[in-house]
Order: structure tokens, then C-alpha cells, then sequence
């Protein structure tokens, strides 16, 4: 009896495993966002935020764009472009925010990539104002606790 118990036990642990393994396990759970689906509205009263990117604060988010060039090698946090640029898109203020940047807030030193190469990030949305403390940087839409890897 305990034999059987022990082999059941093995046999849990490894189908756990196994499911853990399993490619693109991570991605049923996350919800792709285009930079199209970012804001509902964009006018003289500024940007408002689209119904699914308020019902996606604080949950898995994957998009896909391009990286703009970092400040400097050793940084944590980059900027998500929706198309190719060749300086970093910094902004004054929230006011001044462009639709088509994200700022990606990474779980280790950013690795940068050619401005060219696509990239697919993952990881937690933030959604509303806020300032880095380090940078000054202000931004409306981060992605935190994240990973990319570029595409082909």
C-alpha cells in the first residue's frame, strides 16, 4: 500500500511538471494588446484609455513592436514602439503622452536589441500616471515584471 501511494505521488509530481513545461502554458493566460486597442478616444482633451486596457490593469499582457533605443546599456526599462524609431520617444509629461509608446519596466539589465527587430514583451500592466523616481520619466501605460525576446 505505501509503494502504491509513493508511485502516485511520482506520477502527480510529473504530470505537475509536465504541465508546468509545457510550451506557451504562460500564454493562455495572458491577453495580447495591440497599440491600436490602447485608447478609445484621442483629442484636445487628451488620451482616454480604452475599455480593455482598463480591464487589463494588473493582469499578464503580451504585445509585440520594437524597442527605441535605451538611455543607457545597463538599464532596467525601455521604451515599446509601435514602429521602428531611432531616439528614445521621452515626454514631458502625461499630457504630452504619445498613443503609440508603452514603457516596459524589465525583471533583469535590458539586453538591448537593433531598433529593426521586432520584439514580443510579457508581462503586468500599469495603467495611469506616474513618475520613475530615478528618471523623471513620466508615463500612462507601463508593462512590469517583464521578459522579451525578439522575433524573427
Amino acid at each position: 500500500m505505501l509503494q502504491c501511494a509513493c508511485r502516485q505521488k511520482r506520477w502527480l509530481l510529473l504530470i505537475g511538471l509536465c504541465l508546468l513545461a509545457r510550451p506557451g502554458l504562460a500564454a493562455d493566460t495572458e491577453q495580447r494588446l495591440q497599440f491600436a486597442e490602447l485608447y478609445k478616444s484621442v483629442g484636445v482633451l487628451g488620451l482616454e484609455l480604452s475599455e480593455k486596457v482598463q480591464s487589463l490593469a494588473g493582469k499578464a499582457v503580451l504585445m509585440r513592436g520594437f524597442m527605441a533605443p535605451p538611455l543607457k546599456p545597463d538599464a532596467r526599462f525601455f521604451v515599446l514602439t509601435r514602429q521602428p524609431v531611432a531616439i528614445c520617444p521621452f515626454c514631458q509629461s502625461d499630457a504630452d503622452w504619445p498613443q503609440d509608446i508603452v514603457v516596459v519596466y524589465l525583471q533583469r539589465t535590458l539586453e538591448p536589441v537593433p531598433a529593426s527587430r521586432p520584439i514580443e514583451v510579457h508581462g503586468i500592466l500599469e495603467v495611469g500616471s506616474k513618475v520613475d523616481p530615478n528618471t523623471g520619466f513620466v508615463s500612462l501605460l507601463r508593462i512590469v515584471n517583464a521578459k522579451f525576446q525578439p522575433l524573427q
